[in-house]
């Protein structure tokens, strides 16, 4: 790799990831460049600055592309054909007006967030977003409130819990690298999770509403929107047919806590709370419960599930790019970079692994990456240090893994393509967001450290 101006090696390869993300932000933003063809330049810079093969980069960038879209593309079929059924049948509509009932058209965002958040703890961040989007675009026409006033409290309450609450995957890694304890740290993630949602949901969703103005539709929107049935399904169906792959997903994560590896019950039971055989179940069981039982007939459930996932193409495309640009990242070496000079420094070893998580989720793009990586280099450093707290340090850790998304992250391309919005106007709302939560659960996390 050559050296940026007789830099050293780390901080070479920092300044040309800088050089890179404002880069793809300047082409996407001021240029009109489509996103697609951005990323790939963009990985291509990155790569030959930081001296990787030709060959190397490109099947980085594949590997990158594939491994993201292995996972989001079965959900985001699943879960918009889920949709679909929900808003044909009036399904929607009928949990829609039953918030609205019970909580007020002026606080339905409030609502949305509390939903979000318990939804939000069996499944993955991207489930719970396609099971749940359908709600913010019915309630948004229904009670005429800014789209982002519901949607921003939708993605606060999913992605705090994805960051700081065990059962999720890199929580729970995070748990067994530190050797914390399950209990304590799902208690304090819970203390210090609902007030970080607050202030970055409903809250920031209420200021932001007021200055950025959303169009009320999208094509993707349409499609969770158009119902012409009178008669509306029961709510507690409803309900339960969105809530089933929540409910298969829960029964896994207590399968492994209290069956043993190896258990034939425990096998059977993770394979049907996978995430995409328990929305296929949740799937097939809508065709009956939201489909012939509203009087729907197969050619008709056909049709509503061909059609839906035209919209989705564009959003598979542009998120798989984004996994390509986040692995050729992480093969160049710029994590490890990162938690190097952020090792070198003498902290508190909460605030370090906020520091590392935070640096490495920025440069990455992955909070999965950023949480896994951070504990793994602060382990030894919390076991060498006296005194630290264990569970909080999975917390801080997870905090700092949050911070920043922007154009390396698929979950930015995600939110941005689901709300029809702008790059500015993506930075300006999700990644602020996900700064506010970063801070904010912080904060609450060095004030619990004083009173435990």
């Amino acid at each position: 790799m050559n050296s940026f101006l007789g830099l050293s090696h780390s901080a070479s390869l920092l300044v040309y990831t800088v050089i890179a993300i404002l880069g793809l932000i300047v082409l996407i933003a001021r240029f009109k460049l489509n996103p697609l063809v951005a990323l790939i330049l963009a990985s291509l810079f990155i790569g030959l600055s930081a001296g990787m093969d030709l060959p190397e980069i490109l099947k980085a960038f594949e590997k990158g592309v594939g491994g993201v879209l292995g996972f989001i593309a079965i959900v985001l079929g699943l879960g918009t054909m889920l949709g679909k059924m929900m808003a044909e049948s009036g399904g929607a509509e009928r949990i829609a007006r039953t918030m609205i009932y019970i909580f007020g058209e002026r606080n339905v965002h409030w609502a949305m967030m509390f939903v979000a958040f318990i939804v939000g703890i069996p499944v993955f961040f991207q489930v719970g977003l396609v099971l749940l989007i359908p709600l913010v675009f019915t309630l948004a026409r229904h009670t005429n409130t800014p789209l982002l006033k519901i949607g921003i409290p939708l993605v606060a309450g999913l992605s705090v819990v994805h960051g700081l609450v065990p059962p999720h995957p890199a929580a729970m890694l995070a748990v067994g690298i530190y050797q914390a304890d399950v209990g304590k740290t799902i208690l304090y993630s819970l203390i210090v999770g609902l007030p970080t949602a607050i202030i970055a949901g409903p809250l920031f969703g209420s200021f932001i509403s007021k200055r950025i103005q959303l169009e009320p539709s999208t094509e993707l929107a349409a499609q969770f929107s158009e119902s012409e049935r009178k008669e509306l399904p029961g709510f507690g169906i409803t309900v339960f047919t969105i809530l089933l792959p929540v409910l298969l997903m829960l029964c896994a994560t207590i399968a492994d806590v209290t069956l043993p590896e190896g258990n034939t019950l425990r096998s059977w039971i993770d394979f049907i709370g996978n995430p995409v055989v328990s929305l296929l179940i949740a799937l097939l069981f809508s065709f009956f419960s939201l489909g012939f039982a509203r009087g729907f007939d197969r050619d008709q459930i056909l049709r509503f599930t061909n059609e839906c996932l035209g919209p989705t193409a564009t959003i598979l495309i542009v998120i798989g790019a984004g996994g390509g640009f986040n692995k050729v990242l992480i093969e160049s070496g710029v994590g490890d970079a990162i938690a190097g000079v952020a090792t070198q420094s003498h902290i508190s070893p909460l605030l370090l692994g906020w520091l590392v998580a935070g640096l490495i989720r920025v440069a990455t793009g992955s909070a999965t990456v950023a949480m896994t990586t951070a504990a793994g280099i602060l382990a030894p450093i919390a076991a060498a240090t006296p005194g630290t707290n264990l569970e909080l340090l999975v917390l801080a850790t997870g905090a700092g893994s949050l911070i920043l998304s922007h154009v390396n992250d698929s979950g930015f391309w995600l939110i941005k393509e689901f709300f029809n919005m702008t790059v500015p106007q993506t930075l300006k709302t999700w990644t602020v967001m996900e700064t506010i939560l970063s801070i904010a659960a912080l904060i609450f996390i060095l004030l619990l450290d004083i009173v435990v």
